[in-house]
């Protein structure tokens, strides 16, 4: 009897000592399963947070872009060939070229006067634009006078201010002040409108006005308005880069003052045409 008492406890025991290893067997695989798992999840957190840091910069650039931040560059290139009513001949040229933000930019503009039997006078302004309100800009610079025509002051340097923008109804409007050496001060104001006929054929009616304020040079212009262009300009888009143009204009010029380098002349009115080519890149 003792002997099969002995033997059914020590068959108890060792069910009970077999059911606390399997037990803690599977605890032990539970705690292994969980420490593997812990590194894969931190480097998902961990490739979140880096995915996420990358949005919030691409974000961030694409938000400084939508405000402003990009760079732009233009450039126009124009000729143009003119003949006024006793058909002398001149042929204008202007380069304009910008670069920069929409908050701020810096032009070049070149412009020359090549006229039949003279030399060529040409100026180039530099100019710092800084834009000040929608659609309109500031801007401030120098501007140098080159004129070989005559024998004195054949080289100027004029300080510059304006503005440039779109006036009301879509003008594209330049208005400037320039003071420069022997108290010469002046104005000028250059306007212009597109109006479609086609997708192609555009006409474009301009004025330009220049205004004498103040004059003391060796070739002294009276003061006053000094010389005003009303013209259309039509012209043809062969694409946005190439565009031909043929121009009519009325034109008039005041006469110069009387001075130890120049004769006195009068005011001259004048129909002018001719045609030209504008390349913008």
């Amino acid at each position: 009897m003792r002997i099969i008492n002995f033997f059914a406890m020590s068959t108890l025991s060792a069910s009970l000592l077999l059911l606390s290893g399997q037990s803690f067997a599977h605890e032990s695989h539970h705690a292994m399963s969980t420490a593997a798992q812990t590194p894969v999840e931190a480097k998902a957190v961990s490739s979140v947070v880096y995915e996420n840091a990358n949005s919030n910069d691409a974000a961030s650039e694409e938000h400084i872009k939508e405000h402003g931040g990009q760079i732009y560059q233009q450039t126009t290139v124009e000729s143009r060939w003119l003949r006024n009513n006793d058909g002398d001949g001149v042929l204008k040229s202007e380069l304009e070229t910008s670069i920069g933000t929409d908050e701020n930019k810096i032009f070049i503009k070149v412009h020359a006067d090549d006229a039949e039997s003279q030399q060529a006078e040409y100026d180039a302004k530099v100019l710092y634009s800084r834009n000040v309100a929608d659609f309109w800009d500031v801007q401030a610079g120098l501007r140098y006078r080159n004129d070989q025509n005559r024998e004195v002051d054949q080289n100027q340097v004029d300080a510059v201010i304006g503005v440039h923008g779109v006036a009301p109804y879509f003008f594209e409007t330049n208005a400037y002040l320039y003071v420069g050496q022997d108290q010469q001060t002046s104005l000028s104001l250059e306007t212009e409108r597109d109006v479609l006929l086609t997708q192609k054929l555009i006409v474009k009616p301009y004025l330009d006005l220049n205004v004498v304020l103040s004059d003391d040079s060796s070739y002294a212009q009276k003061t006053g308005l000094s010389t005003a262009q009303l013209g259309l300009e039509t012209r043809y888009e062969i694409n946005k880069k190439v565009m031909p143009f043929i121009d009519v204009a009325y034109g008039y010029q005041q006469g110069n003052e009387q001075t130890d380098w120049q004769t006195e002349s009068a005011s001259d009115y004048e129909w002018l045409y001719g045609a030209g080519i504008r390349f913008q890149f």
